[in-house]
């Protein structure tokens, strides 16, 4: 009885926690952004995404980008395989790999017959791990705001990557009901935002 006490407690203080709390803002405003993506039709996304690469493409950090890190598509996020595709035999361009402990890679696309399924059931390259300087990140989101802050997809891979390489310039992609206007996206004063956020209408810029 003592112990079931003491456990509710326990749990009672860590719920007063400023980082908790932002944890459960994270949680909750993450499964509303989840289903405004999620019900995108597919015609839309090739449509938004198309646009968006358009975009990308015209900017001069990635014309002169060398090393681009991008990532795979999943669950209704802004199709850049066509950038992929297109630049992976000028460029070099890779793609994540997550493990456990949120731990992730980096390793070279070297086309389709050389990707597997990993973690998360995503496609990875079979390639060796990257371990070189990166010119340009582009990542999704699940939501950005305004100021370019980002949430994620509570996995804390991208996170964690992403403070790893502060200095590196970074694109946000995501489609205009992915962006929180007049509302800043949960964030602590150790989340670095992304330098630019492209969406189908227009390009949102870290003050």
């Amino acid at each position: 009885m003592k112990f079931d006490l003491f456990a509710t407690q326990i749990e009672w203080l860590r719920s007063l926690m400023p980082w908790n709390q932002l944890e459960k803002e994270k949680k909750a405003l993450r499964g509303i952004m989840e289903q405004r993506r999620r019900i995108i039709t597919a015609d839309k996304v090739e449509e938004y995404s198309q646009v968006i690469i358009e975009r990308i493409e015209q900017m001069r950090h990635f014309k002169e980008a060398k090393v681009i890190a991008l990532y795979y598509p999943v669950h209704n996020e802004v199709n850049v395989k066509p950038l992929i595709e297109k630049y992976w035999q000028t460029k070099t361009i890779l793609l994540p790999v997550a493990h456990r402990h949120r731990k992730m890679e980096l390793r070279p696309y070297r086309g389709e017959e050389l990707m597997r399924h990993g973690r998360y059931n995503i496609p990875v390259p079979l390639t060796e791990k990257y371990s070189g300087p990166i010119d340009l990140i582009i990542v999704p989101g699940v939501a950005f705001d305004e100021h370019c802050n980002r949430l994620g997809r509570g996995g804390g891979y991208y996170d964690k990557f992403l403070k790893n390489h502060r200095y590196t310039y970074t694109l946000g992609v995501c489609y205009d009901n992915q962006i929180r206007k007049h509302q800043d996206v949960p964030h602590s004063d150790f989340d670095k935002p992304v330098n630019k956020v492209v969406t189908p209408s227009r390009v949102y810029e870290s003050e």
